[in-house]
């Protein structure tokens, strides 16, 4: 009954449900950024082996968050997850220079599967905290995502220690998911 209730409430006040699937290259920040959601305060993270998952409630949106692992090892798993994504957030380290490429690579490969065709895209360039850290406009060059005519894209500055940008994201992606679920 109660959960009749709630989803007829969803339905009149427009609250969604959204399924994400926050993936990038090891110690990118993922991990991070999905605790800073939940819990609003910055935690001690190993690399994660498997995956993490929490549902992070923002304006009238419910995100169920994917936070899988990135250690190269692990990456052939990601494509496990991709059913039912309706939104993917590809965490990079804007420091890490000498690994952007394989970031590209990485992306380019995710976003490639037809599983994820239709799924909004935000790219988060984390640790903008950091000195040398790659702009947005870096990033956004680096990826190659100006070749992206067929999907919607947004890249946006953060810092997971300090919650920066990550709730502008979020807002992204709420402003531009096409059907909620019911």
């Amino acid at each position: 009954m109660g959960s009749s209730l709630s989803k007829a409430m969803g339905k009149i006040f427009g609250n969604k449900e959204m399924r994400i699937l926050m993936l990038g290259l090891d110690a990118a920040g993922k991990t991070t950024i999905l605790y800073k959601l939940k819990l609003n305060q910055s935690v001690t993270t190993i690399p994660t082996v498997g995956f993490n998952v929490e549902t992070v409630q923002y304006k009238n949106v419910k995100f169920n968050v994917w936070d899988v692992g990135g250690q190269d090892k692990i990456r052939p798993l990601w494509r496990h997850y991709y059913t039912g994504t309706q939104g993917l957030v590809f965490v990079v380290d804007s420091q890490d220079r000498d690994r952007i490429d394989e970031a590209r690579q990485e992306l380019h490969r995710i976003i490639g599967d037809r599983e994820m065709r239709d799924c909004l895209l935000l790219v988060f360039a984390n640790k903008q905290d950091l000195p040398g850290a790659m702009s947005p406009a870096e990033v956004t060059e680096k990826l190659g995502l100006h070749r992206m005519r067929d999907r919607s894209w947004f890249v946006h500055p953060s810092c997971a220690t300090s919650g920066e940008g990550l709730y502008e994201g979020l807002s992204w992606l709420s402003q531009n998911v096409s059907s909620s679920k019911s």
